[in-house]
């Protein structure tokens, strides 16, 4: 299934016509900059909506920031609910390397929100969008 939805989200090649495209990274358990990766994808899209135009954003969680994807402990998981429903153009894709690490450590799979997929691994994912001409940003 990881493979699918990357494919599926990489697999278009960029034109005029097409939507613009961002990737986040949020890979520190920093809540503040998980507050800032929504941040900015909201406001990203909102911008983009305004003009008239499309965009494809996905937030790529790794490390740390896998966090951001735990339905038992999301420091965001009120906001990440109103995500789900107010901006279908974000996704969120959880790191599998980093997931396997934590279900190791923890002794069980922590639980993923709803919207979350997993890819084999996080970094990857973004290189991946990186040599499609998805823009890559850091906060």
């Amino acid at each position: 299934m990881s493979s699918i939805l990357l494919a599926t989200i990489l697999a278009s090649p960029v034109g005029a016509a097409d939507p613009h495209r961002l990737a986040l990274q949020i890979s520190d358990d920093d809540p503040a900059k998980m507050r800032a990766v929504l941040d900015i994808a909201a406001n990203v899209s909102r911008y983009y909506s305004g003009r008239g135009e499309e965009v494809d954003i996905v937030v790529v969680a790794f490390n740390g920031g896998l966090d951001l994807l735990l339905e038992d402990r999301s420091p965001v998981r009120e906001r990440m609910a109103n995500f789900a429903k107010a901006m279908p153009n974000v996704s969120f894709v959880a790191c599998g390397n980093t997931l396997d690490a934590l279900t190791a450590k923890e002794g069980r799979r922590p639980p993923l929100m709803a919207k979350a997929r997993v890819v084999e691994a996080g970094v990857a994912a973004l290189l991946e969008f990186s040599e499609k001409k998805w823009t890559i940003v850091r906060p």
